[in-house]
């Protein structure tokens, strides 16, 4: 093998490992399925209880109540370039402060920085037992 040959497999080898990390490295694409509860009572998750919007980060999901008291849980990052999203209660939207990409409560783009950019984020089942929330798919 000459020395040119072994550059360009050095070179297709080092790439197929970086392609393969950054597809499959992204937070929200782990193989396990999302299943958890979150104790409303619990300070840890106090911004639940906030009537106007309080959100917590969870297991690779945002989960968030509404104005209008619904609990909606999205995956956490978004999917334009993968920004922890915040959710923005007074306009009832996940926003990325990357990009200004906007995703409603079902997780459908409402504003994305380039047309096709971000698509619709992943949403979850949310279900409320008293105090507690199991957010699951």
């Amino acid at each position: 093998m000459d020395r040119k040959e072994f550059l360009t497999l050095l070179g297709l080898g080092t790439g197929a490992l970086l392609t393969g990390c950054l597809g499959g490295c992204n937070k929200d694409n782990d193989p396990q399925p999302v299943d958890f509860t979150l104790d409303l009572a619990d300070p840890a998750n106090a911004a639940l209880n906030n009537p106007n919007g309080g959100y917590v980060y969870r297991n690779r999901v945002i989960v968030a109540r509404t104005a209008t008291g619904l609990f909606v849980a999205v995956q956490q990052h978004c999917t334009h370039e993968g920004v922890s999203l915040e959710f923005v209660g007074g306009s009832g939207v996940f926003h990325c402060p990357n990009h200004n990409a906007e995703f409603s409560t079902s997780g459908t783009v409402v504003r994305s920085p380039d047309v096709g950019s971000a698509t619709n984020l992943k949403t979850y089942r949310v279900t409320r037992n008293g105090n507690i929330l199991r957010v699951q798919e």
